[in-house]
């Protein structure tokens, strides 16, 4: 880094004085609004969650509220933002909250750590921002701002590399203004120090990077190579009674845990998908049944992997459905699907039953 620590605090948070957005949690020191909208935000934009975050708060407005609630609520609260296991520690923290410290969060990063779904960004994000503890953080926007503010010439991805990235973020920390030098970091990243063609001639802290002195910004961070992302054929049941349609909710833990979901799964080697239908519903359900009618093809990315979801009429022919997979099973109409959280690849399909 070019000049001294004191002088690129001083340009960062005169900065973020002026041109921070206006966020709802930025009007609060409230912790547990602070730790709503951190945990929301992980792998979700800022235009993304907003919506969601205020739509939380007002069915849950705090921790008592949240710990409360039946773990369904909380999901379905949370549906369509994904990664479920967030909602789900969510509303773990919560509980243990209450009952061992009393609804009160810890103000250290050490002790907050201790809690679900915690890690040490989340626990420095909170310990700053909301009890201005002089802890850092280290998401994927301040990564790529120290990479190029020391001209790092290394991948961030690699383990010793992310030490060394926590010791920057260490070292340059504000110790008066913890929490706004974090934010103000984030919102850098976010805003001005972007992936591709960063706005380097709006940069409050341009005379400080090495990057830009060298003229390497575009070429920075250096990123480990990317594995090919899997792909998974499925195929889904739907299985009608009446007006009813079959759906069955996944175990709490695990990918997905706690959501209701259509019977199918993945075709296995030399399958096709009739075949695979009849499989899956034997497995899951202890049933037979004669696939009918395609309804839909839909496509649906997770982190990891994506999947084709080959949406099938289905009818039974023999056997009451028993959850061998699944927790519980219901049957439910149309106008019940909004009562149950389902996966958004489901959503893809629901409008078309």
């Amino acid at each position: 880094m070019r000049g001294t620590i004191q002088n690129f605090q001083h340009d960062l948070l005169a900065w973020f004085e002026d041109e921070a957005r206006d966020l709802p949690w930025r009007r609060t020191k409230d912790p547990y609004r602070i730790y709503l909208s951190e945990i929301m935000l992980q792998q979700t934009r800022v235009d993304q969650g907003l919506p969601y975050y205020e739509r939380f708060l007002e069915r849950f407005p705090d921790l008592k509220s949240l710990a409360d609630a039946e773990e369904e609520e909380v999901l379905k609260q949370w549906e369509g933002l994904g990664y479920y296991t967030r909602a789900r520690n969510l509303h773990r923290t919560a509980r243990i909250l209450m009952e061992q410290y009393k609804g009160n969060f810890p103000d250290t990063p050490e002790v907050l750590q201790l809690l679900p779904g915690i890690g040490k960004y989340t626990a420095g994000a909170i310990a700053s921002i909301a009890f201005n503890k002089a802890a850092p953080v280290l998401d994927g926007n301040v990564k790529r701002v120290l990479a190029r503010i020391n001209a790092l010439k290394a991948s961030i991805d690699a383990s010793a590399v992310q030490q060394q990235l926590w010791a920057m973020a260490g070292s340059l920390l504000s110790q008066k203004e913890p929490g706004d030098f974090n934010q103000a970091m984030m919102e850098l990243g976010a805003r001005i120090c972007t992936p591709k063609t960063p706005d380097c001639h709006d940069c409050p802290v341009q005379v400080h990077c090495e990057a830009y002195k060298l003229g390497s910004q575009e070429e920075l961070p250096m990123r480990s190579v990317k594995k090919t992302v899997p792909h998974h054929e499925v195929v889904v049941a739907v299985l009608c009674k009446g007006e009813g349609y079959l759906i069955g909710k996944r175990p709490s833990t695990g990918f997905l845990g706690g959501l209701w979901e259509f019977p199918g799964g993945k075709l296995e080697a030399g399958e096709n998908h009739q075949q695979a239908l009849i499989r899956e519903c034997r497995e899951e359900l202890g049933i037979e049944i004669e696939p009918g009618g395609l309804i839909t093809v839909a496509k649906h990315a997770y982190t990891h992997f994506k999947v084709t979801l080959n949406v099938y009429r289905c009818r039974v022919v023999k056997g009451k459905p028993r959850p061998n997979f699944h927790t519980e099973l219901k049957w439910v109409t149309r106008d019940e699907f909004d009562d149950y959280p389902f996966p958004k690849g489901n959503h893809k399909f629901l409008k078309l039953l």
